[in-house]
This record gives structure tokens, C-alpha cells and sequence, in this order.
């Protein structure tokens, strides 16, 4: 029900009344229109798009939303997650936006929000979407093989710097947020890496326990399982302050005790987003009905222990103050990538 006042709100017990008699006016100086529009619920199947690969932070944090919405019944009709990752994820941002109107079309989003128009001139920008929630922010750790001598991010920064650019990076496509860091480092150490793209986060960590690469900077979830096998090290988080959890994921570490690459004599930093939006074009009443559904999911303890496992940033945003986060963060992207040299 929306209300449109001109004079005193009326009392709980009086918007109850009103919510009661649907043709009543003037109660309070309120009119009341459109009523039951925040009834609004999907008819069909819903499709959740992940513009990204298989295996990677926002394809494992898609199906664990699906995952929690169809084990809690939180909605009625089904939910399907389909990856478009093509073009650094403009797949699947372009195919949102052409479902103009479509509520029953949601898109998981990473930082390629932002970097993906600005490094293949791709005709999309984030306000092309309705933004519903901002789920939680995502960590990278800079990761090496176990098996690796150095210890320390500034041993190991030390030994990319005496291999004169040999020391191969893996990560998650070109010119996105692996990249952008892989450059920040080199850019705040002096040290070069050689750099090497591939389709997804849990490629990339395949490729560093196989010992094809030197190096990657993935998700804390898309290399806690090969570090709790003792296959990986991390060595330092890309955040101002170190993650919070403290549970022991090895018999001897938990998150925490992992140092900020500021600690570790890495200064830079970058955390990542991790949105719902919806396309342009649909109703509030249809992206309240999203903002209400995620908003469950975020309360449910199966999301808890989520959070905590994946060691995410728990920051979470809807409305007016998200839009101005994402507002804020793609001119902050802008000037990443300029710096860089990866605008088109």
C-alpha cells in the first residue's frame, strides 16, 4: 500500500483501519493508492543470472542463495541460477538489461559491474539495472602454493622482484579486479608478475595447487577448502583491517591471523562487491518484494555461518544509501583502471 500525506501520519491503529476499507480517503489528510501492491510475488520461475563463470565467489554465492531460499520456503515458485560469464560477465549484464520490465530476472554482481564497460566499451552501466541489496563485501588473500619457500607476503614479494617478471599471477579474467590488484601491486612494490587470465576463481585455485602459477589473489571462499587441505598459504588480505573470525580453519590459523597486506608490507587495498540487482524498468512493489526476500536470506543462520566461513565483510546496503555506494565505487574504478591502462 503506498500513502500520500499532506498532513498528520496517521496512528497504527487508524493505517490498519485504512488498510481495511480500500476505497477510504482523507483519513488524517492520507489518501490511499495502490493498494496491495506490496503483495506483489513472482508468478513463474526465476531466473538468477551469475555474469561469471563456474566455481568463483559469486557462482558459489548464488547457488548458496538458492540453496537457502528453497530450504526455508522462502519462495513460492522455483529459482534457477544460469551462468552468463562471456566478455568478463557482459553476457549477462547486457541480457539483464534488455529484460527491461522482467521481474522475474536477478543478476548477482562483482566488481565487474564497474570494470566490465570500462575495459571492452561494452553499452551498459550499472543504473541500466534496479539495484535491491547489497549482500556483503568479499576479501581477496594473496595465496601461494604450501609447498612455496616464502612465508611472509614481503619474502615472497622479495623473490617476484629478484625473478626480474617471471613469477606467473593467476586470476579471473583481464583487466578486472585480479588484475587491477596484480597491478596496485606491482605498482606499490616495484615487484612485476606475469599475468595470467582464466575463466573462473576455482580454475585459478586448481592452477595454483597444481603448481602451474606462482601466485593468486582469489576469494577467501574460493581457496578456504584447498587451504584447509594444506594445499595452500595465505599471506596476507587486501582490506584496512584484518577479518574478524576467529575459528581455526587449520589446526594452527583462523582468518584473523591472517595480516592485512598493509601489515605484511603490501600497501595496497580492494574489496569487492557482491549485489543483487534486478533489471530496469519494474515496479517498486516488484524490487521490494527482492529487498524482503534477501533481507530473509541475510537473517537465517545458515547465512551466518555463511559469512563467516567465506570470511565475507558482512556490510550490507539497500535503498538510497546503496545507490550512492555504487555511485561512489564506479568513479573510484574509474580511476583504478585509468591508472592501470585498462580503459578502452
Amino acid at each position: 500500500m503506498a500513502w500520500k500525506c499532506t498532513g498528520t501520519s496517521a496512528s497504527p491503529i487508524l493505517r490498519t483501519l485504512a488498510g481495511a476499507a480500500t476505497g477510504l480517503i482523507g483519513l488524517f489528510g492520507c489518501a490511499i493508492s495502490d493498494v496491495g501492491a506490496q503483495a506483489w510475488e513472482p508468478t513463474r520461475t526465476v531466473e538468477f543470472v551469475v555474469p561469471a563463470g563456474t566455481g568463483g565467489g559469486a557462482d558459489q554465492m548464488a547457488r548458496f542463495i538458492q540453496g537457502v531460499i528453497q530450504k526455508n520456503g522462502l519462495l513460492k515458485q522455483p529459482i534457477v541460477v544460469v551462468n552468463k560469464g562471456g566478455g568478463a560477465g557482459a553476457e549477462g549484464f547486457l541480457d539483464v538489461k534488455g529484460s527491461k520490465g522482467d521481474p522475474h530476472k536477478i543478476i548477482i554482481t562483482l566488481s565487474n559491474l564497474f570494470t566490465t564497460p570500462l575495459a571492452t566499451g561494452v553499452p551498459f552501466d550499472w543504473t541500466d539495472l534496479t539495484p535491491v541489496s547489497m549482500m556483503a563485501l568479499d576479501q581477496f588473500v594473496l595465496w601461494v602454493n604450501a609447498k612455496a619457500q616464502q612465508k611472509t607476503a614481503k619474502e615472497f614479494i622479495d623473490a617476484v622482484r629478484a625473478a626480474g617478471g617471471k613469477m606467473r599471477m593467476a586470476g579471473t579474467g583481464s583487466r578486472q579486479e585480479d588484475q587491477i590488484i596484480t597491478v596496485s601491486i606491482e605498482r606499490a612494490t616495484g615487484a612485476r608478475f606475469t599475468y595470467i587470465p582464466f575463466k573462473g576463481g576455482g580454475e585459478v585455485a586448481t592452477q595454483l595447487v597444481g603448481g602451474h602459477v606462482d601466485a593468486t589473489v582469489n576469494n577467501p571462499i574460493e581457496a578456504v577448502a584447498q587451504w584447509r587441505a594444506g594445499a595452500l598459504r595465505p599471506l596476507c588480505v587486501f582490506d584496512d583491517e584484518r577479518m574478524p573470525y576467529k575459528t581455526r580453519i587449520t589446526e594452527t590459523m583462523s582468518w584473523n591471523d591472517i595480516p592485512t597486506c598493509r601489515e605484511a608490507g603490501v600497501p595496497t587495498d580492494y574489496v569487492m562487491l557482491r549485489g543483487i540487482f534486478m533489471a530496469g524498468g519494474v515496479t517498486p512493489a516488484q524490487r521490494d518484494f527482492y529487498v524482503g526476500l534477501m533481507r530473509r536470506v541475510r537473517e537465517t543462520p545458515e547465512w551466518k555461518k555463511f559469512m563467516e566461513e567465506g570470511a565475507f565483510n558482512t556490510t550490507s546496503m539497500e535503498g538510497e544509501k546503496f545507490a550512492a555506494w555504487l555511485t561512489k565505487a564506479k568513479e573510484e574504478h574509474r580511476a583504478l583502471m585509468k591508472e592501470a591502462g585498462f580503459i578502452k
